[in-house]
């Protein structure tokens, strides 16, 4: 059984180090923490996993999607007394997390649309296919049943940018050629799981919406002169040489990105300092969301950076997009968006920038 232990090399806030241990089911467990993990496992489920789907390209869209069938039976809002993020207890139900605390945790998840052991699909005549490669993880952010980017608090915000980065190193290094850390918050989003979390792709093939910004960064889009521009009209606040705003060109009503103020390909390349301001920003962004609108805010989140190997003059971000237009109206992504791709946006960016930097 693999269970190994090492300091990373490159940190936010402080010393961080990572135990990784092979699960009984053959499925890789990273603990990260600000000391050594050591404690002894418990009782675990050995179920068998499937290994991926194959993707299928779409010849009018021209794009690759990932068919999965076995994601139907994925955890569907389980019980509290049955979260399957919350650390194993002993004489408990086995959890995907078999100790009895940790501080953060990313493991392989059960139900992957992407593996690197995927096998070559059946051939449709007419349909191009190829195993979908790749790797998806889960990120639990905390042990702790409720929570979120903001409630976490500061060191454990840096904790995960270090655990962040330590993830793109190793995929890369594995042939993934784009990572996409992502959280999907609030059942209006789609999210199964309460717990606070977030997920990790892989991505055998650039995807296409990641492919056009790495194009044009390469054709000499400047981001951060355009970050100067739109300051301070649609910035919220700044930290560490990193700044949160809302793109003037934003699509979702109250959508805010963080960016450092010059350009980083990834956050492997910000200083000390920009990560301190990036861990600050995500949790003050989450604030200001639910202080905005009432209640804990559906969103979808990202970290968008350069592809493996990197992408000329690649600036990185994190982007947020909010699925309230309202505190009980959500911004439904209905007919228009989806079979067009072009974005009614029923909130003007000032006027969000506005409302979200008086929270």
């Amino acid at each position: 059984m693999t269970d190994t232990a090492s300091q990373l090399a490159k940190t936010a806030g402080g010393p961080a180090f990572r135990r990784s241990f092979a699960k009984a089911d053959g499925r890789m467990l990273h603990l990260y923490g600000r000391q050594p993990h050591n404690l002894t496992p418990l009782n675990q489920d050995k179920d068998v996993i499937a290994t991926g789907g194959e993707l299928r390209f779409h010849p009018l869209r021209q794009e690759w999607n990932i068919y999965a069938a076995h994601r139907q039976n994925r955890t569907f809002k389980p019980a509290a007394s049955a979260d399957p993020l919350a650390p194993t207890m002993p004489g408990g139900p086995a959890t995907e997390i078999p100790f009895e605390t940790f501080e953060l945790a990313i493991f392989e998840n059960k139900f992957s649309g992407l593996h690197p052991l995927a096998v070559k699909p059946i051939e449709l005549s007419g349909i191009e296919s190829e195993p979908a490669a790749g790797a998806c993880e889960v990120v639990v952010y905390t042990p702790e049943v409720h929570g979120s980017l903001h409630t976490i608090g500061q060191d454990r915000r840096c904790l995960l940018i270090s655990a962040w980065i330590d993830r793109y190193e190793k995929l890369f290094s594995k042939g993934c050629h784009y990572v996409l850390p992502f959280e999907n918050r609030g059942e209006e989003v789609g999210a199964t799981l309460h717990h606070p979390h977030g997920q990790i792709y892989g991505f055998g093939k650039i995807p296409l919406v990641q492919q056009a910004a790495i194009d044009a960064f390469s054709g000499g889009y400047d981001l951060a002169a355009e970050i100067v521009r739109a300051m301070p009209e649609y910035g919220l606040t700044q930290s560490g040489g990193t700044a949160a705003f809302c793109p003037r060109f934003a699509r979702f009503p109250y959508e805010v990105w963080i960016a450092p103020l010059a350009r980083r390909a990834g956050p492997w390349e910000c200083s000390k300092d920009e990560l301190a301001g990036l861990a600050e920003l995500l949790g003050e962004v989450t604030r200001r969301y639910d202080a905005f609108f009432g209640r804990p805010t559906p969103y979808m989140m990202a970290l968008h950076a350069a592809p493996r190997g990197g992408g000329r003059n690649y600036h990185f971000t994190v982007q947020f997009y909010p699925l309230l237009r309202g505190p009980d109206r959500i911004k439904y992504l209905a007919s228009v968006e989806q079979h067009s791709g072009v974005f009614t946006v029923d909130i003007m960016p000032e006027t969000a920038a506005a409302a979200l930097r008086a929270i």
